[in-house]
């Protein structure tokens, strides 16, 4: 014992020495800027403009003048919201009102005299842009992007002042116009989108906004045919002339493979006149094209150069191109690259708001997120209920989820004409800023549920098809809609239409007769809201809406519901026993998420505010059918806590489950047995576990059979196993790192999840646990909430604490300590867990004050990458864990003497 009691006490002195080290990573996904991928040495530059705002929250008279003094104010980075929100955010608690935002800096003198635009990609509310006094602009509406020109108002070495002026108050005159106080979501507010300085010679390619030409301005790309042996690819560039001059160009227009090879390159000559723009049309064609689909999108690049008389380029922007064809046959369903699309297309929607900084979630976060649904086996994405950031959508075409864009509203109509003006705007420049996105499937151009005049729905599917024109281009509505027979697709429920056969009698006693007539109709429908099912429009009280921290047997209830409930309602086994008329639907809703007129969140999400799954998580993940690119999988969903179902509920895409129980009942379930159309039924083992059993194991010391085991099979064999263990004493804290494989950007916006989880010793989750988490930070990288709020410490829910870590400017290692309040001999030992932030790839204009706004360097991390420590730290944190329970090894043991065990 006291050989035992030596050795682990070295163990514990090299603990000190090598903490948990996780290896990080350099993969990073690529996001467009100001609308178009940047293309190297191309005369074109793009700037980060999101470093060193000073910010006030409230009226501040004359802000906008050079010579006001904010050297008070409080320096942040964008994107960025008005302030820190709880997890409880809902009910209207969240600031409206003026805010403002000043910038210090200075150009450099490579870009003097160029073609300055500020690109913002969306501002909440309405806004106004001034520098150095002089009013460049304002803006209504807070989900699209808009430019203010600095030409010639700036001059190397100068210093300057840009002050914007936003306000997320209520506003009817402008889309979604309805207060806050009576609507579904919050509006939150600031630069809670990213800001770019473009720079570009006097001969460029357009922003397709700024253009503002009807199916037209920037670079439109649309495939127009897919065949056998040939792709056809419609490209239009609009070239702007801002010299005094005509200018004779050459237009090169090259695509590139995923792969960086060139598949086709053309030149096209083309005059412009001075002051004014041209525009060239041409077809590319691609022998043997590689299609793009949810399981493969594969992704070409297009590149525009503009090339001068000495073939220097002037300019040069690049899109991304999915090869593909979708179609909508009415009974015959949906048609993706001309082939019958394979069962259902199944998803959720998206509010853009995450815990603790409300809107303003960074590029990282929209790919995380999106990374998110498509692992949980979404194929598809409805915007809710506006236009989403642009790194959305770009890793919506990348990771293969289509998407449904929509129009900012929500059941608000407001007669003045202003308002239908700035709709028809908006509409124009969403489908402008999102037509060449391969993962585009609808546009939804109505506002939601809103009773808006007949004629409007007229003109908004027609705005639409002016500005996108041809084929493969649809607009959806509600089929209870005003003027739903001007569009293209219908939204229904599938009982809506007697698309529901399996359990319930399709009655005029079962179900409300609808006014259209299924048979007659020839459009194709999709369910664009199903799984909520409230008690009534006050309470809100509804089997879907969970909370995760409510525990096991609430997240089986919300498993039930979303699946195949005893109940009439649209779930996972309604949607696939419609006919393929009937193409697919979207959950209500992805994440849990604030809202304005309700005090409590939404909780209906399969994943939590700081996106931690649910059980419906891994419902849906488990739909996938295994291929290449899905591996099998098993989950079992149950805790084997004393308060656990008897019943023991697995989640599988595979053909057969077996599950052993405490070591001797091996029970076998096929799904298909089950007779639901669903692609993978929930399998259900009725009355397997009952906790005094597991009991009667450890009071006979037989803990290794207390567990369960399942294994999924295909043609009889073994293809994926999951084991659950019952969580133990408390024994220690693990951290992990939320971040997908990408590494953040040290680019003093980038933040990520870092999540505590109280373990056993043996790293399973302890579920039923009520401590609370405080979180230390060391190195380049900073606590977000504040250290006032709910952030830090963190009670821990079903187990977990998670924590937002943002990065600084100067990349390097970030350490997180996590504890429980209150250390002792007995409590959890603290995690640590160390990762890496990677050079920021955008370059940056800022002022030094500026730096002072993500520089929160505490000390250094002195950690040696290449030493392989990561094996040994984790060795070393399970023995001194063992080291702190060894008084409690002594207790048990005389506990069991003295009962005569």
């Amino acid at each position: 014992m006291k050989e035992k009691l030596f050795y682990l006490a070295i163990v514990a002195i090299l603990y000190c020495s090598f903490p948990n080290l996780q290896a990080s990573t350099t993969v990073m996904p690529e996001f467009s800027k100001a609308g178009f991928f940047e293309v190297k040495d191309s005369g074109r530059d793009i700037f980060n403009f999101n470093v060193g705002w000073r910010f006030y929250k409230g009226e501040a008279s004359q802000a906008e003048l050079p010579g006001f003094d904010d050297s008070d104010w409080e320096l942040v980075n964008c994107p960025h919201g008005l302030e820190w929100i709880s997890t409880e955010a809902s009910g209207c608690n969240n600031y409206q009102g003026e805010a403002w935002y000043r910038k210090h800096f200075t150009i450099d003198p490579s870009i003097e005299g160029k073609v300055l635009n500020l690109y913002f990609e969306a501002v909440m509310g309405k806004c106004k842009v001034w520098l150095d006094g002089e009013l460049l602009g304002e803006h209504f509406g807070g989900y699209l992007p808009f430019s203010v020109e600095l030409t010639g108002k700036v001059k190397a070495g100068e210093k300057h002042v840009l002050a914007v002026w936003a306000d997320n108050s209520n506003d009817p005159d402008y889309p979604p116009g309805k207060a806050q106080d009576v609507l579904d979501f919050s509006y939150f507010g600031g630069i809670y989108r990213d800001v770019w300085l473009i720079a570009t010679n006097h001969i460029y390619v357009s922003d397709a906004n700024r253009a503002r030409k009807v199916a037209g301005g920037g670079l439109f790309a649309r495939t127009s045919s897919i065949s056998d042996n040939e792709a056809v690819i419609n490209v239009q560039a609009d070239i702007r002339n801002e010299a005094k001059i005509d200018e004779n160009v050459l237009v090169q227009l090259v695509l590139k493979s995923a792969e960086g090879e060139v598949v086709s390159r053309s030149s096209v000559p083309l005059k412009i006149g001075a002051g004014s723009s041209a525009t060239i049309s041409r077809e590319i064609k691609i022998k043997g094209a590689k299609l793009w689909t949810p399981d493969d999108p594969y992704l070409y690049k297009l590149e525009v150069l503009v090339l001068n008389k000495k073939k220097q380029s002037l300019d040069g922007v690049a899109t991304k191109v999915g090869v593909r064809i979708i179609d909508f046959r009415g009974k015959d369903g949906f048609y993706l690259n001309n082939e019958p699309y394979q069962g259902k297309l199944v998803g959720a929607n998206r509010h853009q708001d995450h815990a603790y900084v409300g809107n303003a979630l960074p590029n990282l976060g929209q790919w995380l997120d999106a990374c998110i649904l498509k692992e949980a086996g979404c194929d598809i994405v409805r915007a809710a209920h506006y236009p989403v950031d642009p790194a959305f959508m770009d890793a919506c075409d990348a990771l293969g989820l289509f998407y449904i864009v929509a129009t900012p509203g929500w059941q608000f109509w407001n007669d003045k004409p202003i308002f239908a003006e700035r709709i028809y705007e908006d509409i124009r420049n969403m489908v402008r800023r999102d037509r060449n996105h391969p993962c585009v499937l609808m546009w939804e151009p109505i506002l939601n549920e809103t009773w808006y005049p007949v004629d409007f729905a007229r003109i908004v599917h027609n705005i639409v098809h002016e500005e996108c024109p041809g084929q493969g281009v649809f607009t959806v509505c509600d089929w209870e809609a005003r003027g739903q027979e001007n569009f293209d697709v219908i939204y229904s429920h599938p009982f809506q239409y007697g698309f529901w056969d399996y359990k319930y009698d399709n009655t005029p006693e079962n179900v409300k007769k609808m006014s259209l007539d299924y048979e007659k109709e020839d459009r194709c429908f999709f369910n664009r809201e199903w799984g909520d099912c409230v008690d009534n429009w006050n309470s809100h009280n509804s089997p879907s809406r969970v909370s995760r921290g409510w525990g096991e047997h609430a997240q089986l209830v919300q498993v039930k519901h979303y699946s195949n409930p005893d109940y009439l309602y649209t779930c996972w086994e309604a949607l696939y026993q419609a006919p393929r008329q009937h193409v697919g639907g979207a959950l209500w809703h992805s994440f849990d998420h604030q809202r304005g007129y309700h005090p409590d969140p939404f909780y209906g999400g399969i994943a939590d505010v700081f996106r931690q799954p649910k059980y419906s998580y891994y419902l849906f993940a488990s739909q996938r059918d295994v291929s290449d690119k899905n591996l099998p999988m098993v989950y079992i969903a149950h805790e084997m806590t004393p308060f656990s179902e008897k019943d023991v509920t697995v989640f599988t895409n595979c053909d057969e489950v077996r599950l052993i129980v405490l070591g001797k009942d091996t029970l076998v379930q096929k799904p298909a047995d089950l007779g639901m159309k669903m692609p993978h039924p929930v399998v259900v083992f009725k009355d397997v576990f009952d906790f005094m059993d597991m009991k009667e194991l450890y009071r006979k010391n037989n803990a290794a059979d207390a567990n369960m085991i399942a294994e999924g099979l295909i043609n009889g064999k073994v293809v994926a196993r999951y084991l659950k263990k019952p969580a133990l004493r408390p024994a220690k804290i693990v951290l992990t790192l939320e971040n997908k494989g990408v590494a953040p950007e040290a680019n003093g916006s980038d933040f990520v999840t870092v999540v505590a989880s109280v373990t056993d010793a043996e790293g399973n989750v302890k579920r039923l646990n009520n401590s609370s988490i405080r979180f230390e930070v060391e190195g380049e990288g900073e606590i977000l909430g504040g250290p006032e709020s709910e952030a830090n410490p963190r009670k821990v829910e079903w187990g977990t604490a998670p924590v937002l870590i943002r990065s600084t400017l100067k990349p390097g290692l970030i350490k997180v300590r996590a504890s429980v309040i209150d250390e002792g001999v007995h409590t959890p030992a603290a995690g640590e867990l160390i990762f890496e932030t990677v050079p920021a790839k955008d370059r940056m204009i800022y002022s030094e004050e500026g730096r002072a706004s993500a520089s929160v360097s505490l000390s250094v991390v002195n950690v040696d990458k290449n030493n392989d420590t990561e094996d040994l730290s984790r060795k070393v944190t399970e023995l001194e864990t063992e080291l702190r329970q060894y008084k409690l090894k002594e207790v048990e043991r005389q506990q069991q003497e003295f009962e005569g065990k």
